[in-house]
């Protein structure tokens, strides 16, 4: 995989003022609302402290400087208490707005923080219960990278701003306000003065915002690449060490992938590093205009001292929050990318829904019958499936053989209802699928998949999914008519052996088997066997042929399958050619037709799936 494939799918997009992702954002909050309010409030009353600290700095200086004054002119005697009575309510009133701003500013992160938590919470809770329920055709054009990243890192976006940017940009705008009306109530002149910096700090503000979105830029791309490079050869490390490519693959890896990524973040760290640096300046500038100008006036008695030690103070103040606001901006432009995507997955449709009058099924008997079954992908119309009727009885065995994507597995999902036919109808006992609830339905389905997968937990987790009330007695017995349970007991733990995400502990048979006594376990009225013996070694699929030959009797089964023992014992055999069943029937009426199957039959199924 190269950057150049990475570097526009995995590019932080910025996006301006978006209306719509707002109300929804506000919707998202509409609960915490009075949370909000009230982190709001505080952050009001802490800013004003905040703003207000330096005003009783220059109270202070100004008491100490009329003392100076009245002792040179011999009158300390009448001024000095005085004075020393300002200045101690001066520390106190200062000391008061430090405690005030400290308890307010704790309050309102503590409440932002458990507000934005839980607002992530409800958002990730939403996500994911509407992914359970999207069809399979989403995941077959949205990769789970990309469901992963809108779940993970575009949620925590959405966290970061609600958390924090939402009020630190109201606070920064309102220290802002307070600090230039609390300057201007000083000195006019020396308030102008300081404002003369401002348009060269805007337009560096500018240009480093420029230069580090496109660094970010690099730099995400950089990493998304390190990541795939990873994943890739650790997925694939016995093939590496197979074919000795592990000298190969680090060089490749040091001096291009890594090394890229090593460049992207120093480009960054520069311009990260400079641009603190240069608003630091510019404030130091405005500072010095200040001290200088402001100094002179306090000779000439324009100010007092007080005032031209406030103005230093506020001055440092006041250029903190807008380099906070210049990156405030960025959040706020990544927060309405992230939004959008993030509301664009909530809004994929759920092609596969019940009606609001949906019956659920009785108990099956297991009869199937498909009429008329047309199917074509929503975004594509070239046909998958044509006219396919097909009538299976109930505890009937039916093969479906066919060379790979002539639409066996698309025909096993109608049954499942995995998709609806874009024509005709699929029924079950004589419901139409489309008419009852999807849990009714698959409830009493058991389906066995060519590549078995296991969830992390133990091997009796993995058993017991698909039916949780069930006792160890009913699990070890559902695992023994599929020839597990011997394999199981030899297991560390037995039972309680963790199998790890995939079950990569285990062989692809031994899973296999697992995924099996899965299945019957959960006693289905319908069986879906999807090729699941192809996996399997020949002596374990004999253990599953004799488990089977019990275990099929009063159930209806579909089969894919390309090796020729599991399709011979089949009741009935449909074959399917480009989605079309071309023929029908058992095993030694098919053969003595000479037709596709019997091409097939001469093959030995060997490229069939």
């Amino acid at each position: 995989m190269t950057q150049a494939s990475l570097s526009i799918s995995d590019d932080i997009q910025y996006k301006s003022y978006d209306p719509r992702v707002v109300r929804r954002l506000i919707a998202l909050a509409h609960p915490y609302r009075w949370q909000l309010l009230l982190a709001l409030a505080m952050m009001l009353v802490a800013t004003a402290a905040g703003v207000a600290g330096p005003y009783f700095v220059k109270v202070a200086v100004d008491a100490v400087a009329s003392v100076d004054a009245g002792a040179s002119a011999a009158a300390g005697a009448g001024v000095q208490p005085q004075a020393v009575s300002i200045l101690a309510q001066a520390a106190l009133g200062y000391l008061f707005t430090v405690l005030v701003q400290w308890a307010f500013t704790f309050g309102r992160i503590r409440i932002m923080a458990k507000a934005g938590t839980a607002i992530i919470y409800d958002v990730r809770n939403l996500l994911f219960e509407h992914l359970q329920r999207l069809s399979l055709n989403f995941f077959s054009h949205y990769s789970v990278g990309r469901v992963i990243t809108r779940v993970m890192n575009d949620v925590e976006v959405l966290r970061e701003f609600i958390t924090w940017a939402i009020l630190a940009t109201a606070r920064d705008l309102l220290a802002l306000g307070g600090i230039l009306l609390a300057m201007f109530s000083m000195n006019t002149r020396l308030t102008l003065l300081t404002l003369v910096v401002l348009p060269v700090m805007i337009a560096i503000t500018i240009i480093f915002r420029k230069r580090a979105r496109e660094n970010y830029r690099r730099v995400r791309s950089a990493i998304s690449w390190v990541n795939s490079v990873l994943a890739e050869n650790i997925n694939g490390i016995r093939v590496v060490q197979a074919f000795t490519r592990e000298g190969h693959n680090y060089a490749y890896f040091r001096d291009q992938v890594n090394h890229n990524h090593q460049q992207a973040v120093l480009r960054a760290a520069r311009v990260a590093a400079a641009f603190p640096a240069s608003i630091e300046l510019t404030g130091y500038i405005a500072t010095a205009l200040i001290i200088w100008l402001g100094g002179a006036a306090v000779m000439g008695e324009s100010i007092t001292p007080g005032v031209l030690v406030a103005f230093v103070l506020y001055i440092d103040r006041f250029f903190t929050p807008i380099r906070d606001l210049s990156q405030r901006f960025d959040s706020f432009q990544s927060t309405m990318a992230s939004g959008e995507r993030i509301f664009t997955l909530m809004d994929a449709p759920v092609e596969v829904q019940d009606p609001a009058d949906a019956a659920q099924l009785p108990v099956l008997r297991g009869e199937v019958h498909l009429e008329g079954v047309h199917y074509h992908y929503p975004d594509d119309p070239t046909p998958v499936l044509e006219d396919i009727n097909l009538k299976v009885q109930a505890g009937q065995t039916i093969a479906l053989v066919g060379e790979t994507g002539a639409g066996k597995s698309t025909l096993i999902k109608l049954i499942c209802r995995f998709q609806d036919p874009t024509a005709g109808r699929v029924l079950v006992d004589g419901f139409d699928l489309r008419q009852v609830t999807q849990h009714s339905l698959r409830s009493q389905l058991g389906i066995v998949l060519q590549d078995p997968f296991l969830f992390s937990g133990t091997v009796r987790d993995n058993i017991q999914f698909g039916r949780l009330d069930a006792a160890q007695e009913e699990i070890e017995a559902a695992a023994r008519a599929v020839g597990a349970h011997e394999f199981i007991a030899r297991l560390r733990l037995g039972y309680d052996t963790p199998v790890e995400e995939g079950g990569l502990r285990l062989s692809v048979g031994q899973r296999q088997l697992i995924s099996f006594a899965r299945a019957l376990l959960a006693d289905p009225r319908i069986l879906i066997l999807d090729e699941a013996t192809s996996s399997v070694d020949t002596q374990t699929e004999r253990l599953i042929q004799l488990a089977l030959a019990r275990l099929l009797e009063g159930r209806t089964a579909f089969v894919i399958a390309h090796r020729l023992s599991t399709i011979v014992n089949a009741d009935h055999i449909a074959v399917i050619q480009d989605g079309r069943i071309v023929e029908q029937g058992a095993h030694e009426a098919l053969l003595a037709q000479e037709g596709v199957y019997y091409r097939l039959y001469r093959l030995g199924f060997e490229d069939e799936g």
